[in-house]
């Protein structure tokens, strides 16, 4: 209470003292709360800022959702109102910045939005440096609201950029001009696409070259403060560089730069630099200029001393990899394996077996590469990495008998580890008989090889042990009496486990009274597995977390990658979207479902099948701008859909009645070949049952320059609201390459004109005299009129009512038919221009109000 007392003094000191005090030790929920708002509400009311700014930095202090309830609306006013003072603008900036953060929901949006933005022009840096704060996490949440801010901070980090340190003395650090504004301005860009100005992009691609050029100058100071806020500046510089990822120039420049700092004395930024590096490794435009750095990071796995720069190095191994490198880079990494730390050696583990999979040129190479992690780090290699192993070779018929001679080359070691007698028990139980001609791996030798493991193993391998011995008999006839033995001896059928020996009174009862043809049909060959999402880039995800570099790299360059150039997939009927029927899997791993009705690879035209894939059809979101490109097609027929650094779409379609046709253009805007190209048309359910698509294949392989057309050929079966997905896959230059846009197929394609005299149109208007069957409304245009665009829409608007309004068909007359397989529907509309207002009309038999009323409300928020 003595507190809240020194609240109401007018002395500065005590005033403070209370203030502190409360900040520090009252709780939230203190009966005294509502004195002490009243006291704040009092200094804030009283204009004079040594006060105001105690009692903001107490609301920001305290910071409960008491305090945000109370004050939220008052400060957004402080802050923008023009007498406040500079210091009581950082305060208010700062404390609405807190209570945003502990009670988003409390604080209003309204007009002081727009205005808080021009605090980035503000004279006083300081105001600028609080006010970028708030309005970067304003914007994270918010950012149409704030769009306006970006180009303002592109100005506003210009004049800092490429002012002298004499220019802002009391905000100089170091010889570094405002290094933290710096820093705030290009994160607040970062939430942000590239801007779409020229002129403003221009600025900012001067600024980062600006930014990058300065790195390059020798240092104005040794100390270590100049360095930091310097480096500070290029990292958040590089950081909006590779968040843009749209200007190749300034993508290789911030590469090269990072290579410098990759033999820095500093371990901070040798961590830094790998870090960044990943990111950039899952670019187009500077995957190569990474590539170059390999020795160096390679390098730094060898010889570095942190553990955490050793494991970034490793993750920008992983990012650099491809097929020109990736030998390379595996035996790298399996090198490293053998004296790596144990926190990071399962991921290790999996990141060799993700590359040896995906990028695997010569089976021999998998297999061996493989067998060699699990002899280096058995412990760590987890069940998905063998499941992963014994998938491919069963779906692959001419790498069969190579496996099989190699696991039992590796089972011959006097120590091999359990993992590997998983592997090669499955395997020659499955393909033994490959390899049986051989004396040296006669039937025998193969089974006693593997017996002479079963004692040493847990009882799971046991369990599949015996699976392999009564898979021997099938294979192997001449040996089965003594698989017999061994299944009849007490430690089988009375062991203690239950699993082991239910397996083997059932198997010696099964080899003992089934005929050959019986057992053949039993135990014969396992059937190729399902593709699916790989288990082994699962588990890395897991392990790694959200958002984190290797997921965004899986994201950008693996989703639904084919390995090493699968056999092209078949065409795709877009009409249907199936899931296949799941398969059994004996390996205890559940498939993952498919989204499109594509089959599966086949396996004949490649070295590796499509095993490492997200999904077999992962179907990306909406490409930015589509929605606007889409919305210019519903009233033309023709242009340009969608456009960006590597291809264009174009359409050309025609329509009559409940038909139409649709022609689709790619074109490869690069000089390099799109590989894998995989065109498909998706429909949800429900438009499945109003639309019938039929697409025909296009070639798979779009040469540089060139340009392939596909045909959709459309029949409209029922009205519809929803519009299809256009999914375009490719692999272009290693990367694989995923976007979606809508197809502008909407219902005003399928409406036919029809002619109607002035004297049956006033004929049918005066018969609606009744009281509330007209309604009109008046308002300004927002955009200039074109009378044929116009009707167009007006027409599109009417059919978007008829799900509204009245869904019976037979209660619409009029002018605009659309022509179903199944239905008529009319409405009748009547449109008078006047210069700046518009009133629109449309009337109907029944619930004409509504539908009006409706029309209105769809019209003034269009136009």
């Amino acid at each position: 209470m003595e507190a809240v007392n020194l609240l109401s003094s007018n002395r500065y000191t005590e005033k403070q003292i209370g203030y502190l005090f409360i900040s520090v030790l009252v709780n939230s929920n203190s009966e005294l709360i509502r004195l002490i708002n009243n006291a704040i509400k009092n200094d804030l009311a009283s204009r004079n800022p040594t006060f105001m700014g105690l009692a903001l930095h107490c609301i920001a202090n305290v910071g409960s959702r008491e305090m945000a309830e109370a004050f939220a609306g008052e400060i957004p006013k402080i802050l923008v109102a023009g007498d406040t003072m500079d210091s009581v603008k950082q305060s208010a900036a700062l404390c609405l910045l807190r209570l945003y953060r502990t009670s988003p929901d409390l604080v209003p949006m309204g007009d002081w939005t727009s205005r808080v933005v021009h605090l980035l022009n503000d004279q006083h840096l300081g105001v600028v440096t609080a006010a970028t704060s708030l309005i970067t996490t304003l914007a994270q949440k918010n950012p149409e609201e704030f769009k306006t801010s970006v180009s303002l901070a592109v100005s506003r980090l210009s004049r800092i950029v490429t002012s002298a340190s004499t220019d802002l003395q009391d905000y100089t650090y170091y010889f570094v001009p405002a290094p933290w504004l710096s820093v705030k301005l290009l994160r607040l860009l970062q939430c942000y696409p590239p801007p779409e100005d020229p002129a403003v992009r221009g600025r900012l691609t001067e600024c980062l070259e600006t930014i990058l050029n300065k790195a390059q100058e020798p240092p104005k100071s040794k100390k270590v403060q100049h360095s930091n806020a310097k480096n500070a500046v290029l990292f958040e510089a590089i950081s909006l560089i590779i968040h843009h990822d749209s200007e190749p120039n300034l993508l290789v420049r911030a590469c090269n730069q990072l290579g410098q700092f990759l033999q820095h004395r500093e371990t901070n930024l040798r961590y830094l630099a790998l870090e960044s590096m990943c990111t950039l490794a899952s670019s187009e435009f500077s995957h190569e200029a990474v590539k170059t750095h390999i020795e160096t990071v390679i390098n730094a796995l060898k010889t570095e001393r942190d553990v955490s720069v050793r494991q970034r190095a490793v993750d920008l191994l992983y990012a650099m990899c491809d097929r020109s490198n990736a030998q390379q880079i595996v035996a790298e990494m399996l090198n490293y394996l053998e004296t790596a730390d144990y926190s990071i050696r399962e991921e290790i583990v999996l990141k060799v077996a993700i590359l040896a999979e995906k990028y695997a040129v010569d089976y021999t190479w998998y297999v061996d590469t493989i067998l060699n992690l699990i002899r280096i780090a058995g412990d760590y290699v987890s069940e998905e990495v063998w499941y992963r192993v014994i998938q491919i070779v069963i779906n692959r018929d001419d790498v069969q008998g190579y496996a099989a001679k190699t696991v039992f080359e590796a089972l011959q070691a006097p120590a091999c580890h359990e993992n590997l007698v998983k592997v090669g028990g499955y395997i020659l139980g499955e393909f033994g008989n490959l390899i049986a001609g051989d004396p040296r791996s006669s039937p025998l030798i193969q089974f006693n090889l593997l017996h002479s493991k079963f004692h040493l193993c847990s009882v799971p391998t046991r369990a599949l042990l015996l699976s392999t011995y009564i898979k021997f008999v099938n294979l192997f006839p001449e040996i089965k009496t003594t698989i017999q033995d061994v299944l009849r001896s007490d430690s089988q059928l009375k062991n203690a486990d239950v699993e082991l020996q239910q397996r083997a009174v059932e198997y010696l009862r099964l080899s003992t009274i089934a005929s050959t043809d019986i057992l053949a049909t039993v135990l014969e060959e396992m059937p190729p597995f399902p593709e699916r999402e790989s288990s082994i880039l699962a588990k890395l995800k897991k392990k790694k977390g959200p958002g984190t570099v290797t997921d965004l790299e899986e994201i950008k360059k693996e989703r639904s990658s084919d390995m090493n150039g699968s056999a092209e997939p078949a065409s795709v009927n877009a009409s249907a979207v199936s899931t296949p029927s799941p398969s059994a899997d004996l390996l205890g791993l559940g498939a993952a479902p498919l989204t499109n009705s594509a089959p599966p690879p086949s396996s004949s035209g490649s070295l590796l099948v499509d095993v490492f894939s997200d999904s077999a059809s992962a179907v990306a979101p909406l490409a930015p701008g589509s929605d606007d490109n889409f919305a210019r097609f519903v009233c033309k027929n023709n242009g340009v859909l969608f456009e960006n650094q590597l291809l264009q779409i174009g359409l050309k379609s025609e329509f009559r009645q409940n038909l139409g046709r649709m022609f689709i253009f790619y074109g490869n805007k690069t000089s390099t070949q799109f590989l894998n190209f995989t065109p498909t048309v998706i429909c949800s359910d429900d438009l499945q049952s109003s639309l019938n698509l039929q697409t025909k294949p296009v070639d798979p392989t779009v040469d540089g320059g060139a340009q392939v057309q596909q045909v959709v050929n459309i029949e409209c079966v029922s009205d519809f609201m929803e519009a299809p997905i256009l999914n375009i896959q490719f692999r272009y230059g290693g990367t694989f390459q995923n976007l979606s846009v809508k197809l502008p197929i909407t219902l005003n394609k399928f409406f036919q004109p029809t002619e109607m005299s002035s004297q049956d149109f006033f004929q049918r208007w005066k018969q609606l005299s009744n009281p509330k069957q007209e309604v009109q409304n008046i308002f300004k245009a927002k955009h200039p009129m074109d009378a044929e665009i116009t009707k167009a829409k007006i027409i599109g608007f009417g059919s978007a009512l008829l799900e509204e309004v009245d869904p019976n068909p037979a209660n619409f007359v009029g002018a605009g038919i659309i022509h179903t397989k199944t239905t008529q529907i009319g409405c009748l509309l009547r449109l008078e221009p006047n210069l700046q207002a518009q009133m629109y009309r449309l009337t109907l038999r029944t619930s004409k109000e509504a539908v009006s009323q409706r029309l209105c409300e769809l019209l003034s928020e269009q136009f």
